[in-house]
């Protein structure tokens, strides 16, 4: 017995003008599961939400949400998701409570179970003695909770969340990665995309690597740490002799090139075994280069990405600097 993905991409493509936002992406979901999908600004994840949600026709492919196409049945799909975008979309005019009950009524809930499930939303965030305040007078972290309490107001069995924490202090974010929780124990599939390599690491069942509008790696977190090595040797020397120092490690990296970080003098490398420290050290010593620090530790999310991506999660491709991926 097989059971449909909650969602899915098969060769999703969409471009604006000559940039391809989306090459041929291909993504299954488990129902009831967050799926992290983690990549940089313009690596096409929003596009790919925005497609998953029914605000963009993707120019080829397809994509279907419990088993409803977005192009041929985008009412049905709409039905079905909450979105909550990378910027809170209420009205700073109305109150709290009316923007919730406003989204209620558009879930075509009738005006008694809007203002009902409106009240267990924003006592779910925190948000019960602000409610009647105007939205114009909220923080940025309110907003951004008020748009994702607005957003599960239908119950909807599939959540979009687009880097939904990114500008937050620290103590709202832990609040949305515990709401994310319990969207999961109750059954909810969750869509998460983020830069935050420890928002997917903490939350996700499963991750994507998006480069350049494809999928570069799935799997677990645990998986895709150990596509990088066992271990990370980790050598930090004087900015000015990075580039030599990595050349003198590069023999010793069971994976690819060293990731070298010149600025910081930093120098990565995927290694068999802590043995490799010693040969580290006799490579360096033989050239003169001192050593400032090394260190042995286990590979993160974010020596997947830089092995994968070659660059780190957070940072921009200059050509899509610019565009509204």
């Amino acid at each position: 017995m097989t059971h449909e993905p909650a969602i899915r991409a098969e060769g999703v493509r969409h471009s604006f003008g000559d940039v391809v936002a989306l090459d041929g992406l291909d993504l299954a979901v488990e129902a009831g599961t967050v799926f992290g999908l983690l990549g940089p600004n313009g690596a096409g994840k929003t596009t790919l939400v925005r497609v998953l949600s029914t605000l963009l026709r993707p120019t080829a492919g397809r994509a279907s949400v419990l088993g409803h196409d977005v192009v041929t049945e985008p009412l049905a799909v709409r039905r079905r998701i909450g979105l909550a975008g990378q910027f809170a979309a209420v009205d700073a005019e109305l109150t709290g409570r009316e923007n919730v009950e406003m989204v209620g009524r558009l879930y075509r809930l009738t005006a008694a179970e809007a203002r009902a499930r409106a009240a267990e939303v924003l006592e779910r965030f925190g948000l019960t003695d602000a409610a009647d305040r105007r939205v114009a007078t909220y923080s940025g972290g309110m907003r951004r909770r008020l748009d994702l309490g607005a957003s599960l107001i239908g119950r909807p069995p599939v959540i979009l969340l687009d880097e939904p924490t990114t500008g937050l202090d620290p103590r709202t974010r832990q609040e949305l990665w515990n709401t994310v929780d319990e969207l999961r124990r109750e059954g909810t599939t969750v869509l998460l995309t983020t830069q935050y390599l420890e928002e997917a690491d903490r939350l996700a069942q499963r991750i994507a690597v998006v480069d350049h509008g494809r999928i570069a790696a799935e799997g677990t977190a645990g998986e895709l740490k150990a596509t990088v090595g066992t271990e990370m040797l980790v050598v930090r020397v004087d900015p000015p002799n990075a580039a030599d120092a990595a050349a003198a490690l590069a023999g010793l990296a069971t994976r690819d090139e060293p990731i070298v970080e010149a600025a910081a003098g930093e120098i990565r490398l995927a290694v068999a075994d802590s043995s490799a420290s010693v040969e580290a050290i006799r490579r360096l010593d033989a050239m003169r280069l001192p050593i400032a620090s090394l260190e042995l530790v286990q590979p993160s999310l974010d020596d997947v990405f830089l092995t994968l991506t070659g660059h780190p999660a957070e940072t921009k491709p200059a050509e899509l600097e610019e565009q509204p991926v």
